[in-house]
């Protein structure tokens, strides 16, 4: 088997590093190309493939979620970085949390194992040369290969900004204070909850709304994604904003009083150590001496060590109905594909799904896909859409939408469930059950008709 590559990849997050390892099951050979670390980015720390930057929360495993069913149907289509993902988990409740470092570096050991998947560490400036391409390049796509890109699609590059968290040591956090409890008793109490009462709570919100923040060049013009405020930004929103988003202590019970606190700062586990905590929902772009300042005033954190402050960075992402088909092929060119986010999709596992799909039509392209697990109609391999990849990849380039901004996996994006033999009106959980059971059923189907033979070691 030659092992000349076939296809050129741009970008070795998780949609170009998952896209690389699907289109080696098909026995085609591969060339990745990433950046780091010959050119750094904002937000990330080291130069491995698909390193996690944001949150480790892959969200949550229950199949009652949307993210739940997403991670679910990637199982059933042998994600690599999914079952990688699986390996690394650290505690977190139902969610899927990962340890960074170990989950990156098993993505990295296995790309280069892999010997139809060859690494070169190089900023890509173009989108030229005979081989198909999938641009999963992320939000912090550099400068010359976003003019690249909009050179081809004919679109400008819409942006917007999004912030990161900050990530404490662990034996820096008061346990007389924090106590350990996931919310409503779901799971194992793997989060540790700080308290505030309602006078602490005013004033560490006046805090955050008069501190001062690192401004960006055109941050005036710039747009928030609103799934992932700075809590500075949900503060100016209103005095109880946060009480009601990232630091709502509905489910949880202080131990020391019995009872519900005003409100809560949870932290979750980091890596599989547990030597590190993350600020659930507390990305933020305030000066790091503020950052420190305020953070300590909050109950069980007054001597906090940050092993990283949060910060801000510019996100970039194409406008998906314009650009592109549901597979993730542009539409102006067919042989230049776009994965990752962006492609138009938020989050880790969202990513993922985008980068699957654009390899296994890549692979169509190149007829290494038997007859039998073609689309019969000639058009792009897309699952079903009751399914939550399907109904997600059809949802973000579907040209009626007026809200163009990145959008995670939802039960909302799927089609209505016929009625009920009752003619009842489900409630919510039973329509989140009927759509999963749904989805699922009809992803095992798909996958057996399609997912391509294993020419490599199992995932696994």
């Amino acid at each position: 088997m030659s092992s000349e590559p076939r296809v050129r990849i741009i970008g070795g997050g998780l949609g170009g590093s998952e896209a690389a390892w699907q289109l080696a099951r098909f026995g085609v050979p591969v060339l990745l190309e990433e950046m780091r670390p010959v050119r750094p980015t904002p937000a990330h720390q080291t130069d491995r493939l698909a390193e996690v930057v944001c949150s480790n929360s892959f969200k949550s495993n229950d199949l009652h979620t949307a993210s739940g069913v997403l991670k679910e149907e990637l199982r059933l289509l042998g994600s690599l970085l999914i079952s990688i993902a699986d390996r690394c988990r650290v505690p977190a409740g139902q969610a899927l949390a990962i340890d960074r470092e170990l989950f990156a570096a098993g993505v990295t050991e296995a790309l280069e194992a892999e010997p139809l998947i060859t690494i070169e560490r190089r900023e890509a400036v173009d989108l030229d040369g005979p081989l198909p391409i999938i641009m999963a390049t992320g939000p912090l796509t550099s400068g010359p290969l976003s003019q690249a890109l909009a050179s081809v699609t004919g679109e400008d590059n819409l942006h917007f900004y999004d912030a990161i968290a900050p990530i404490i040591v662990a034996d820096s956090i008061d346990r007389s204070v924090a106590w350990a409890q996931s919310r409503y008793d779901k799971g194992e109490g793997v989060y540790l909850n700080c308290p505030l009462d309602e006078e602490q709570y005013r004033r560490f919100v006046a805090e955050v709304k008069e501190a001062s923040a690192i401004q960006l060049k055109d941050f005036e013009k710039s747009e928030f994604f609103e799934a992932c405020l700075p809590i500075e930004e949900t503060a100016r929103r209103g005095d109880d904003t946060l009480a009601f988003g990232p630091m709502k202590p509905v489910g949880l019970t202080d131990p020391r009083t019995g009872e519900r606190a005003h409100a809560v700062v949870q932290l979750r586990q980091d890596d599989v150590a547990a030597e590190h905590y993350g600020m659930v929902g507390f990305q933020t772009n305030l000066r790091f001496p503020e950052q420190e300042r305020i953070f300590r005033t909050i109950p069980g954190l007054e001597k906090a060590v940050f092993a990283r402050l949060g910060q801000m960075h510019r996100n970039a992402y194409v406008d998906p109905p314009a650009v592109l088909h549901a597979s993730g092929r542009t539409r102006k060119r067919r042989d230049l594909f776009i994965a990752g986010q962006l492609c138009g999709v938020e989050g880790y596992v969202e990513s993922v799904a985008s980068g699957l799909l654009a390899a296994w039509n890549i692979a169509i392209d190149l007829g290494v896909v038997p007859e039998s697990a073609r689309p019969s109609s000639g058009e792009d391999l897309v699952p079903p859409e009751i399914t939550m990849i399907g109904a997600l990849q059809r949802y973000v380039t579907n040209a009626d939408r007026h809200d163009r901004q990145p959008m995670n996996a939802a039960f909302g994006l799927m089609p209505t469930l016929p009625p009920t033999p009752d003619g009842k009106k489900r409630k919510r959980r039973q329509r989140n059950e009927a759509q999963s059971e749904r989805a699922l059923t009809a992803m095992t189907e798909w996958a057996t008709t399609h997912r391509p033979p294993a020419v490599m070691t199992d995932a696994g």
